[in-house]
């Protein structure tokens, strides 16, 4: 018993040394709020001008040269503290619908990223911004750091799963919501809300899903080739299917080939009894 007893004790002091380490680290950004930012609702002009001005066609970040400009990072700082300062949850009466809730929530989402990017630049991966005791890759990027939204301090990960998933049940927004990695969805400069951000959620569906690195179908090896995303977020895509297209959808597939272009509609149709592959998830940062 006494041995018992003692173990339990040694595996308690283990675990508050562990938490005592990776404790939540606040990031608090300093500035003051866009000098055009409206009295009512909720602008993302700032935002959006830089990524703009910053991001490529194919959708990748000039980290390097947004780092280096002082003016531009004060840009992205001031846009921050409206996102700290308003949320839907904080000041409601700014957002008048679920569109503008939802586009609050994923724009901040992407721009936090860039920022601790940004704050921690150079880097190769966001994987590189490590806890003092990481067991799980990613857990000092995405759990670790706390940020405020509307004066409330949360990591990404409760922000995209707690809010995001939970409340708005949507699987485009995985197509959306970008991680500054290779295998994440590209960064979109344009930042629309209300209806608008129906078209921009249907078309960064089918541009994911178009993109041969997300699916693609090997019929020599007799293979349908995933992203990791369809894996890990499988839930999302099947309930969705259920709901809307496929009543018995067991598999992210049939989530997949309701919104695929025809010629890879057709093909998927062909592999029917293929082998599914999830391709391995490239954390190299999606540098310019």
């Amino acid at each position: 018993m006494q041995a018992i007893i003692y173990a339990g004790a040694i595996l308690l002091v283990l675990a508050a040394v562990v938490f005592l380490l990776n404790r939540p680290k606040r990031v608090v950004i300093v500035g003051s709020l866009p000098t055009d930012f409206p009295a009512r609702g909720f602008s993302h002009a700032a935002f959006e001008d830089l990524l703009k001005f910053y991001v490529s066609p194919t959708g990748d970040v000039d980290y390097d040269s947004w780092q280096a400009s002082p003016e531009a990072v004060e840009s992205l700082n001031s846009y921050l503290v409206a996102v700290a300062k308003f949320s839907p949850a904080s000041a409601p009466e700014r957002f008048p619908d679920k569109h503008a809730e939802l586009a609050y929530w994923m724009y901040a989402y992407n721009a936090y990223v860039i920022r601790s990017v940004i704050e921690h630049w150079p880097i190769d991966a966001v994987t590189d911004v490590r806890a003092p005791l990481e067991a799980v890759k990613g857990l000092g990027f995405f759990y670790r750091q706390r940020f405020s939204f509307g004066g409330r301090y949360l990591s990404l990960l409760a922000v995209e799963n707690g809010i995001i998933r939970k409340r708005y049940q949507d699987p485009r927004i995985h197509f959306i919501l970008s991680c500054a990695s290779d295998s994440c969805p590209i960064v979109r400069p344009e930042l629309p809300v209300g209806e608008e951000l129906e078209a921009l959620l249907t078309r960064a569906a089918v541009d994911f899903i178009a993109d041969p690195r997300n699916v693609a179908v090997d019929h020599e090896a007799r293979e349908i080739v995933l992203s990791r995303i369809f894996k890990w977020y499988r839930k999302d895509f099947v309930n969705h299917a259920q709901l809307n297209s496929a009543p018995h959808a067991q598999h992210p597939l049939d989530y997949i080939q309701s919104i695929a272009p025809k010629s890879l509609a057709r093909e998927l149709a062909q592999a029917i009894d293929y082998r599914i592959v999830y391709r391995d998830f490239n954390w190299s940062l999606n540098a310019a």
